[in-house]
């Protein structure tokens, strides 16, 4: 059973159709829609600000979700995966993201629809990173504007697999 844990009165809670690993950590003003999983030793830390993550989230082994203190809540969109042991730090994701492995998005960045950040890439406060491109390096560059199928065979394939691999875990804890 993931840790789940109130603080300041504020309890996590959840859509339908969830997976959470038994040693996910998701902790205060959190609000996370459907179909979404958080895996192991993931930790979504909304103490001292909120985090609102939309439908079909996965955020994926290791990672780490938190905010800034009366500053920078986390904003996460529909379709989104967070890579293993990602950073995302108080910022805005809109939908159809792939934030890849390690990489780091700092507060009040903002990445537009249909963007993927390579992985290791480092995302810096208050960047903005334009909608169907790819990001890569430290600090985060466009790369080059992404095709559309690109987009989808990466973007859609990797959300709609952590869905599918949801269902596995969950067919074994019953």
């Amino acid at each position: 059973m993931a840790l789940i844990k109130t603080i300041l009165g504020k309890t996590p809670s959840f859509g339908k159709n969830i997976y959470l690993s038994e040693n996910a950590t998701i902790i205060g003003d959190v609000i996370a829609g459907d179909d979404c999983s958080i895996w192991f030793n993931a930790v979504i830390r909304g103490d001292v600000n909120s985090i609102r993550m939309g439908n079909k989230v996965n955020v994926q082994d290791g990672a780490c979700l938190h905010c800034t203190f009366e500053k920078a809540p986390l904003t996460i969109g529909n379709n989104v995966s967070i890579g293993h042991h990602a950073i995302v730090h108080g910022c805005t994701i809109e939908d159809n993201v792939l934030i890849g492995m390690g990489a780091i998005v700092m507060d009040h960045a903002h990445i537009e629809p249909n963007v993927l950040v390579a992985a290791g890439s480092v995302v810096l406060e208050n960047t903005r990173l334009e909608s169907g491109c790819l990001y890569a390096g430290v600090p985060a560059k466009k790369i080059k504007v992404l095709g559309e199928e690109l987009l989808k065979g990466q973007i859609d394939r990797i959300s709609n697999n952590y869905v599918k691999y949801a269902g596995w875990y969950k067919e074994g804890e019953e």
